[in-house]
């Protein structure tokens, strides 16, 4: 089975950090995984992308950056035809506009698009307008897009309302931000570097969009930090300028550290007190789950369907309304370093492993390409792929591309 993967860059981003990892494990278990890139550029490119081969389009650079939708949409078909994959693996939401354009530039040429729901499809942090019209669009998805994975429970239901599909084109796979090495690490090393009768260490981890809203989370930690207490932003983005000159505003110069992007950032987590999120809207983030494998408190807002069952309904950490400043701030008011669950945390972050995840990954595949039944939603006991006979013995082998 041959399963391309398409993605913009090596930019951060949590959807290409997993969908990087993911081709990785296939091509550990032997399979066929090309990568398609619309550009080189990126810090993944060295770290979690370091040695993978992939395809590059000709002319490929950092100028395509603001129209890499259009030219990935231009470019993809060829690449399609040329190598002839089983199944399209759609890594996020992000790219699901290539993934319809795709199927209606190939029609029936097209193979079998997987779509992983990477973020919320509610949007409550947007208008009634936007609203009306994102889930038009989410609709069109359903109708042109073969398969779609939610990463936990609750986005099964979501799914289904959402894009107006059945209960036998949605599986949930857990999302595979960990690995059991990892989580292994972060116990080990949690409470590392801790020190009695100092201030709290709170950490926010993620790019710095307007998605994030880390303005939030400067303002409430202002109104809620007690003296001694520091917050840590680890990540880069956009906004790094705007938040730097709010902490600076706000008085926070000697509390607040913009750290920048970190190869690895879930390696400095058990060096921290609490994690923070205050993003307006999520899907399963990464950050939290990170933060469960190694033991920390959570404060977070309450920015998807899947936020209450990650966090255990209240036993693994605190939710908080989106975009409520004051509430957010009294929460971290009152958090404690040492009030995790430690054996709920741990079970839950053994849930998401990339081990567990790449192999249900495959079997929903095998069978896309057969047009068998799927499973049910929210089952991962699918299964084994049958065996089935090589359809590409003949197939043009991918020319592949890579960085100097």
């Amino acid at each position: 089975m041959r399963v391309l993967t398409f993605l913009h860059s090596f930019e951060p981003g949590g959807v290409e950090r997993i969908a990087l990892r993911l081709v990785r494990q296939w091509r550990a278990l032997d399979v066929d995984a090309p990568l398609f890139l619309g550009r080189i550029d990126g810090d993944m490119l060295g770290d979690v992308g370091a040695d993978l081969d992939f395809i590059l389009p000709p002319k490929a650079g950092s100028r395509l950056a603001k129209i890499e939708m259009l030219w990935m949409i231009w470019v993809l078909p060829g690449v399609v035809r040329r190598v002839r994959p089983d199944v399209l693996f759609c890594a996020g939401n992000t790219y699901a506009v290539v993934a319809v354009a795709l199927k209606l530039w190939l029609g029936r040429d097209c193979p079998p698009i997987l779509v992983k729901v990477s973020n919320d499809l509610d949007r409550h942090d947007k208008p009634g307008w936007f609203r009306f019209l994102y889930r038009r669009w989410l609709q069109v998805q359903g109708r042109h897009l073969d398969h779609f994975i939610g990463m936990e429970t609750p986005m099964a239901d979501e799914i289904r309302e959402g894009l107006g599909v059945s209960a036998d084109r949605i599986t949930i796979i857990p999302d595979p931000a960990l690995s059991r090495s990892l989580i292994e690490r972060l116990r080990a090393g949690n409470g590392s570097g801790r020190r009695e009768g100092v201030g709290r260490r709170f950490v926010c981890v993620g790019r710095l969009t307007p998605q994030k809203n880390v303005a939030l989370m400067l303002r409430a930690f202002e109104r809620g930090a007690r003296k001694g207490d520091t917050l840590t932003v680890i990540g880069d983005g956009p906004e790094r300028a705007k938040l730097e000159a709010l902490a600076r505003d706000l008085g926070l110069e000697g509390q607040v550290r913009f750290q920048g992007y970190v190869p690895e950032p879930a390696s400095l987590l058990p060096a921290f007190d609490v994690l923070l999120l205050s993003s307006n809207y999520e899907g399963v983030p990464a950050v939290v789950l990170e933060a469960l494998a190694a033991g920390l408190p959570i404060v977070a807002t309450d920015c998807s369907r899947s936020m209450p069952t990650l966090l255990g309904h209240g036993a693994m950490g605190q939710l908080v309304p989106v975009g409520d400043e004051q509430a957010l701030a009294e929460t971290i008011a009152k958090a404690r370093p040492s009030s995790q669950d430690k054996r709920l945390s741990l079970a839950q972050a053994q849930r998401f492993t990339i081990e567990d995840a790449s192999e249900a990954y495959l079997r929903v595949m095998a069978r896309l390409c057969q047009g068998a039944p799927y499973s049910k939603p929210g089952s991962l006991a699918l299964p084994p792929a049958p065996n089935f006979q090589d359809r590409l013995t003949n197939a043009v082998r991918p020319s592949w591309r890579r960085s100097n």
